[in-house]
This record gives C-alpha cells, structure tokens and sequence, in this order.
C-alpha cells in the first residue's frame, strides 16, 4: 500500500494548490492552538514544549491508523497525510519568479528572489540552484524515506521538525513586532531592566531550542542524504563525484546540506555562461528530478520484492 500512496501523492501533489492541501496551512492553526490552549505555551519556550508540540500528532496519527481495520480507510487516509507533507507551493512559486525574471533580464529581481527564498526557509548563504537541491531532499525524497521506513506518522514527524525549525525565525520576527509594551516615563528604567533580563532569558531558552531541532534534523538527515547523494553519482557523472562523495561519507560532522550540494555539484556538468543565471538553477533542478525517479525506482523494487512493505 506504500507504493500506492506515493503513486498517488506524487502525481496529486502539483496539482493540488490551494491552501487547503498546504502543511503550512495546518500547522499555523496547530500552532496557534498550542500556544493557545496548553500552559505549556509557545514550543519555543522550552525543549519539554517543542518536544510535545512535536509528538502530539504523531501520537494521534498512529493511533488514528492503528484503530483503522480498513485496508481501504488506511490507505486513504495515509494518502491524504502524505500529500499534505510533500512538497511547497511557495518554493515552486519563487521558482518560476526567478526563471521570469531571470529571461527578462532582471538580476536585481533575481537577487531578491533568491534572498527572499533562503530567508522563508531558513536556509544559510548558498546558491539558487544549491537552495532547490537541499529543498527538493527535505520536501519530497525525505518524506519518501520516512514514509516508506516509519509509515505516515513518521513522514509526519518529519515535516514538523523541519517546518518547526524553518518557521523559528519568522516566529521571532512577528512577536518582536507585535509584542511591543507601552510603559511611563517613571517606571521606564525599572521596565526596562526587567524587560532585558526577561528577553535575554527568552532568548537563551529559544537558543536551546532551535539547536535541539537543528541537532536532531543533523542525524535524521545523515544516512538518507549520503543515499542519495550516491543516487545523483548514478544519474549523473558518477567517476567524477565518487572521490567527494567518499570524502563526504566518513566526516560525520559535515552538515547535511553542505555534503548533498558537494556532490550534486561533482555529479552535473556546470560549463555554462557564467552571466546566465539561470543555469545553475535549471541543471540542478533537472538532476534532482533525475534523482526523485531514482529513489521512487528503487523504492517500488523493494516493496515488490517484499524487502521494505
């Protein structure tokens, strides 16, 4: 039924648009309703708070599919949280802003574009292309992975974590917008003690927090990005990339997306016009679509010859 169920995501997925088939959609009400109903407050405030901020849908979607009797209800339901979890509108959206941009001869629009993509993702300074590849892993083959290995509520899980630590930054910004206290001139100076020693301990606490999501991304993220780093060598210039893809597999400490992107750029072939700014975009874009129909490939063998179910 797994085989089933990406079928049927993969091909629902770009055509279902709306918000109602967005996760960030979901999980902005979830987490307002978090911060609204449990004492708990904001999963920012604490680990124990992000950890069952996490957990909690998790925990209901197993048990939701373990009461399930129906093989038909089951998979219906699967289905439908495993497109809600895969891929971004936004994403696609600045995408095809860029490539618009990009053959009007707008680089300054180009430029920000791109600047606006590694902000709404909380992504570090990297290319555009570079940016596509790390998010093509996180919104799709990573769900694949997690889906296939721990079921829908481990797709799930995913998602939230990696939807928890994009949102981490937007999240700050908006409360230091909104939370602005209005206080008298005499009690200023008391205000504002109290106020920097409240905020510096919210923001040690929020510090905690984020490293917490970012370490546990780390290793959910280790083993499937070497796999399928080893997928781009095979649809792509294989002799050329395998020196950096062994290099990359024995640092245990390099960060996820810094190995993926090494050896994306080893397995394609960039002799291109550097003033076009669209071919870095556009060549990595169509290896990770190479490398999605590598990993669905050998997925659906694996499930049909009974290894993984």
């Amino acid at each position: 039924m797994s085989l089933i169920s990406l079928l049927i995501a993969l091909a629902a997925e770009r055509y279902l648009s709306s918000s109602a088939w967005q996760f960030s959609a979901y999980y902005s009400r979830y987490h307002a309703l978090f911060q609204r109903y449990l004492a708990l407050g904001s999963p920012s405030k604490s680990v124990l708070a992000n950890s069952i901020f996490l957990l909690l849908p998790v925990i209901g979607c197993y048990f939701l599919l373990s009461v399930v009797d129906n093989s038909l209800i089951h998979l219906v339901i699967s289905t439908l949280l495993l497109i809600l979890c895969f891929g971004c509108v936004k994403t696609r959206d600045i995408y095809k802003q860029y490539l618009m941009a990009a053959f009007r001869g707008e680089t300054t629009t180009c430029d920000m574009h791109h600047k606006q993509l590694l902000q709404d993702k909380n992504l570090p300074d990297m290319g555009f292309g570079q940016a596509l590849i790390w998010l093509n892993y996180r919104y799709f083959i990573a769900i694949m992975i997690f889906f296939v290995v721990f079921g829908a509520p481990g797709a799930l899980f995913y998602r939230l974590l990696s939807q928890l630590n994009e949102a981490s930054d937007e999240q700050e910004s908006e409360k230091n917008e909104t939370d602005e206290p209005e206080i008298s001139n005499a009690d200023k100076s008391v205000d504002d003690t109290i106020e920097a020693t409240t905020e510096y301990q919210r923001s040690e606490d929020e510090l905690k927090v984020s490293e917490y999501n970012q370490q546990l991304l780390f290793w959910l993220d280790w083993l499937p990005v070497r796999m399928l780093a080893f997928g781009y060598m095979l649809v792509g210039h294989f002799s050329r990339a395998l020196p950096v893809w062994l290099e990359n597999f024995f640092d245990v400490g390099k960060l996820p997306h810094n190995v993926l992107i090494s050896v994306a750029e080893k397995s394609e072939d960039f002799m291109v016009d550097v003033n076009d700014c669209t071919a870095e975009p556009c060549l990595l874009v169509r290896l990770a679509k190479r490398s999605l129909l590598l990993c669905f490939s050998i997925i659906a063998l694996l499930i049909l010859t009974g290894v993984i179910s």
